[in-house]
């Protein structure tokens, strides 16, 4: 096959803010979680799939298997869909009150 280019589960963006590593990151409809730190203009990787933990609304309480949306006003991952991009699955319990959750990304916002 001459025209595979690669896997896809780690992508180089380039930075339109500053980014440090750990950081969800969207562009576009791709979301992925930083490898590293980077300026503005700098290349960084993001890792597409996986199980991330990420900073969450933290006066709910979460299901395994329930959705969760990116809130990008309040730089956390919610399970309120209004005016939010859905961004993966809970990959874990969270207790309200918490401050992170288990979330499993699929590298694309639907």
């Amino acid at each position: 096959m001459r025209n595979y280019i690669m896997p896809g589960e780690h992508l180089t963006i380039t930075a339109a803010a500053p980014i440090t590593s750990g950081q969800l990151v969207v562009v576009g409809d791709i979301v992925g979680v930083a490898q590293g730190d980077a300026e503005i203009g700098d290349d960084v990787v993001i890792v597409r799939r996986g199980i991330f933990e990420l900073p969450k609304t933290s006066a709910q309480a979460w299901t395994v298997g329930a959705k969760v949306y990116w809130d990008a006003g309040n730089s956390l991952v919610t399970t309120t869909a209004s005016g939010n991009k859905l961004i993966g699955a809970a990959a874990g319990v969270a207790a309200n009150p918490s401050s992170f959750g288990l979330v499993l990304l699929d590298g694309v916002i639907r």
